[in-house]
């Protein structure tokens, strides 16, 4: 084909966002690319090739211009425009469509793999969205006018900053750990990281060598098991029983470990505190296997019946336990901000460790965050939601008991942001979920927190988890009769096959 004949194939759409010049280079681009325009050919003069596609003389200037700079064509004046000599020819036309010579390593698909079931947010919140904050209580204007002060003010903090996060907001958040969760640590102890997820793999990767041992909660946050795989960590599940880690099970079946992740104060999914003895019995282990306990304090903020409970940390004299926190429960998870509390001979390390990754999260939120906690606003927040998320979690439980008493039994409830409930007659929770789906109603199932190569001792008895913390009491009563519905629905189907047998 000649090559004027190929120019003028170039589609090219005034109406589009790019401009016109723009899709021209990009069509001679691939043209070259795919070997259709061989090196060393000549291009059509510009004032041709104008009237060729009916552009401006300019378009095809501008195009042109565009490919020499990308080193795609080369030209002299009086000579004309050719495409670059040097560009590889093509040999042949592909036989197959175009893959990559080589996929993921080993190492990348157990990423990947390990993240496949964690879920996003791609549609505005509804009921029952698990572990979400009330987006419609954060004092968003407050917020804006802290941001946009410190983005008027710029000064040195806004260069490379510490990997350990920015100086004031670890103070800030020192003294409210300290005051609120009995926490004992200094500033420099503190590590912001951006989100708990961050800090987890910051953990994985800096305390595990490839081999290492590590007992995981399951069911318990899917999260934590991608980057103990990253680590190359051998996982073993261990059961979690009414209150907590079952630590008994584990020592008398699995080798001991490096490391355990737990969540005392508030385990999700099945909502149950671990007790005194067993935190005591744990930190006993810990101390003499010289094993770290990673502490996953998501949302303890949030509890119902008295004062959150101390943290597992603060139980700690031997420096065994590293703290997780995270400001996606009390503020909002787009804001991505955690923080690690490390032991302090680990500190330094850690913070250095964790700039592999990035040099320091972004300072403006940091910034802003210190403000907002050091004006008081953190802690009016702090109050206003847990008032509101205890009423909402009152409504909550009314309605259940008022449509399902004989379909849904409610696990604890004194704390967090969602209720775990069991099945009072066998159902099918997968098919449960479907139909609450179908139904407007958005949950999960208690399956979706079990590891894929938990133990059979880790099965719990299937339910649902029904977020409460997103959802005003309106919608609440809204929804819980269509939760009703679909659980009858589901109750029927398993009836009907119970007759068909």
């Amino acid at each position: 084909m000649h090559i004027a004949d190929i120019l003028s194939s170039v589609p090219l759409d005034a109406q589009a966002r790019a401009p016109l010049f723009q899709q021209l280079g990009a069509g001679i681009r691939a043209a070259i690319l795919d070997g259709a325009i061989a090196p060393g050919m000549r291009l059509p003069p510009t004032r041709t090739l104008c009237t060729l596609l009916g552009v401006s003389r300019q378009t095809v200037l501008s195009a042109y211009e565009q490919l020499t700079a990308e080193g795609y064509l080369e030209g002299t004046v009086g000579r004309g425009t050719f495409v670059a000599a040097h560009l590889p020819g093509r040999t042949q036309a592909p036989t197959q469509p175009a893959r990559a010579v080589r996929g993921l390593s080993a190492r990348g698909r157990a990423f990947a793999a390990s993240m496949r079931g964690v879920r996003h947010h791609d549609q505005p919140a509804r009921a029952f969205r698990a572990s979400m904050p009330a987006l419609e209580l954060f004092p968003f204007d407050v917020w804006n006018r802290l941001e946009a002060r410190r983005r008027r003010h710029p000064d040195h903090h806004f260069g490379y900053g510490d990997p350990a996060g920015y100086l004031p907001l670890r103070e800030r958040l020192c003294e409210y750990l300290g005051a609120a969760r009995g926490v004992r640590c200094t500033p420099e102890q503190v590590i912001i990281t951006s989100g708990s997820q961050q800090a987890l793999y910051v953990l994985a990767v800096t305390t595990l060598d490839e081999g290492d041992e590590v007992w995981l909660e399951s069911p318990g946050y899917q999260g934590a098991c991608a980057p103990l795989r990253a680590a190359g960590a051998s996982i073993r599940t261990v059961p979690v029983a009414e209150d907590g880690l079952d630590l008994a099970w584990a020592e008398r079946r699995l080798p001991p470990a490096r490391l355990v992740f737990t969540t005392p104060s508030h385990h999700l999914p099945l909502g149950v505190t671990m007790s005194l003895p067993r935190r005591l019995e744990l930190l006993a282990w810990a101390r003499r296997h010289r094993a770290w306990i990673v502490e996953d304090d998501y949302d303890s903020e949030y509890r119902y019946n008295g004062p959150p409970l101390p943290s597992l940390q603060s139980l700690d004299h031997a420096g065994c336990v590293i703290y997780v926190g995270t400001l996606s429960k009390v503020l909002f998870p787009g804001l991505r901000l955690g923080y690690l509390v490390v032991p302090p001979g680990l500190a330094e390390d850690i913070a250095r460790a964790k700039a592999v990754i990035d040099r320091h999260s972004p300072i403006v939120p940091q910034m802003a965050l210190a403000d907002f906690i050091a004006q008081g606003h953190f802690a009016r927040h702090i109050r206003r939601t847990r008032a509101a998320y205890a009423e909402r979690r009152a409504v909550l439980l009314r309605e259940l008991d008022r449509h399902v008493p004989d379909l849904l039994r409610c696990g604890p409830s004194d704390a967090g942001l969602d209720l775990c409930t069991h099945f009072r007659i066998p159902l099918d929770e997968a098919d449960v979920v479907r139909r609450c789906a179908a139904a407007g109603i958005e949950l999960r199932g208690l399956a979706y927190y079990r590891n894929p190569n938990a133990v059979k001792a880790c099965d719990v008895p299937p339910g649902l988890l029904l977020g409460f913390s997103s959802v005003p009491p309106d919608a609440i009563r809204d929804a819980v009769p269509r939760l009703a519905g679909a659980l009858a629905d589901a109750a029927a189907a398993v009836e009907g096959a119970r007759r068909l047998r």
